[in-house]
């Protein structure tokens, strides 16, 4: 039987009894109601997956109960059923937010389609739904600096209203996330937010990209295609590196700041479009100006909101944050159980400069996720890189668990059992290769497993 529960509204015992029969028969579960005032009873015990209300309805008519419903869950569908209808009820019902208005006598097939119709969609949006939180929380901005609240004010500031929007930083310090955060709070949140990596897309084919051609324009064309202006119509247009944009693709740009209108590539048809622009850049933009790489009409076209990111290196505070976010990011997509980092490995992760920035350290999560077995991530770990000082030697970490109570026996089982550990890690996993890399017999490393316990980590 379907675990989809349907709840069948109507004042007519023999309906409410035949529906039941035929939704059974599909294997879903069924509750049955007589009038409005016992569906919101029952609704509010335990909503159902779908609701079939008939419009007359002694007392609350079907048409008031819908609108109750409606209000306490707006994401339930209902079906609306009646031997009765007018085209203002079934135009009253959908404006209410009702899926499909079935006229009596109920068919078979009819009935069965519209309740599979309405839980398929209802299947989707809930999927939909859960799609959107996971891309939501994979660019959220995480952090607890000055710096960084001082951005997020500027974003709830500027998302608001149509201005252009200008981010500077170096490359990995998240300013595509700042683009996204600000199309999220905008007028625009609902239309389309488009990205194009301008350093990514060579020069022949970035007019295409952006502007779309016709059938034929140039060899491999054999059909129209929309242009990312085009697709982002009502919507916001993120041009990330638009440093790397050429002189002639910079013009192209700059007119459509200028009067939001464009041809495509080989075409004459004249397209207009409401485009909100957001650009990035880790170039210094004034010096690509004086070296005539960059134009200066189009800068301050851009430049009407600026935004500027700092490197991670000057944001140390949130690096603790960051790396536990990424985390629990990684082990929930990997199904992996939640990770810890050691403190030693956070303070080594917090003394590091980031040269790569929050993508950077992404990265280095991402990879301790997959590839340490352990629940604790430790200093020895991280990659020798990660360990050193910046003057280039390696960083003293004083050992976990060690202090001056510490004897000699009980440190010296603490490192064998780590030492044992790193081995395992190194091989995969392999008992037998371990072994021999430690040069002891296959037998012993198992006693000395069992005695410390520990577990083959698995490749």
């Amino acid at each position: 039987m379907s675990s989809e529960e349907i709840l069948v509204v109507d004042d007519e015992r023999n309906i409410r009894a035949s529906l039941e029969g035929i939704l059974k028969d599909e294997g879903y579960r069924v509750r049955a109601a007589a009038s409005g005032e016992e569906l919101l009873k029952q609704v509010a015990l335990a909503a159902p997956d779908l609701v079939i209300l008939d419009v007359w309805l002694p007392g609350m008519d079907g048409l008031q109960a819908l609108e109750e419903v409606k209000r306490q869950h707006s994401d339930l569908p209902v079906i609306m059923i009646s031997g009765h209808s007018t085209v203002e009820a079934a135009v009253k019902a959908l404006k209410l937010g009702a899926y499909d208005f079935i006229e009596k006598p109920l068919t078979l097939e009819k009935t069965v389609l519209a309740v599979k119709n309405a839980l398929e969609r209802q299947q989707l949006a809930q999927e939909n739904r859960v799609l959107r939180q996971t891309l939501e929380k994979r660019y959220e901005i995480v952090g607890e600096s000055a710096a960084l609240q001082a951005l997020r004010d500027q974003i709830k500031s500027a998302a608001p209203s149509h201005g252009r929007v200008l981010i500077r930083g170096e490359s990995g310090t998240g300013k595509e996330l700042i683009a996204r955060a600000i199309h999220r709070e905008s007028l625009r949140a609902q239309k389309p937010f488009v990205e194009v990596n301008c350093a990514a897309i060579p020069d022949e084919l970035i007019e295409s990209e952006l502007f779309g051609h016709e059938r034929g324009a140039f060899t491999g064309a054999t059909t129209k295609r929309r242009g990312k202006f085009e697709i982002a119509d009502n919507g916001t247009i993120f041009l990330d590196e638009v440093g790397d944009m050429s002189l002639k693709t910079q013009a192209k740009v700059l007119r459509v700041l200028q009067e939001q209108t464009f041809e495509r590539v080989g075409g004459t048809e004249t397209i207009t479009v409401d485009v909100r622009v957001i650009a990035a850049s880790n170039k210094e933009l004034e010096e690509e100006i004086r070296k005539g790489n960059f134009r200066e009409d189009l800068f301050y076209r851009l430049n009407v909101i600026p935004f500027e990111v700092s490197p991670l290196r000057e944001r140390k505070e949130d690096i603790q944050p960051l790396a536990t976010h990424f985390l629990r990011l990684f082990c929930a997509e990997y199904g992996k159980r939640e990770k810890m980092l050691s403190p030693e490995a956070m303070d080594l992760l917090i003394k590091y400069p980031w040269p790569g920035n929050v993508r950077e350290l992404r990265n280095v999560i991402e990879r301790m996720v997959i590839m340490v077995q352990d629940e604790v991530i430790r200093h020895f770990d991280l990659a020798p890189s990660l360990r050193a000082r910046p003057g280039g030697g390696p960083e003293a970490v004083a050992e976990p668990g060690l202090d001056r109570d510490t004897t000699l026996r009980e440190a010296r089982e603490q490192f064998e059992r780590e030492y044992i550990l790193r081995r395992l890690r190194e091989e995969g996993g392999n008992v037998t290769r371990a072994s021999e890399r430690l040069g002891i017999e296959r037998s012993n490393l198992h006693r000395k497993m069992k005695a410390y316990g520990i577990e083959a980590p698995r490749g």
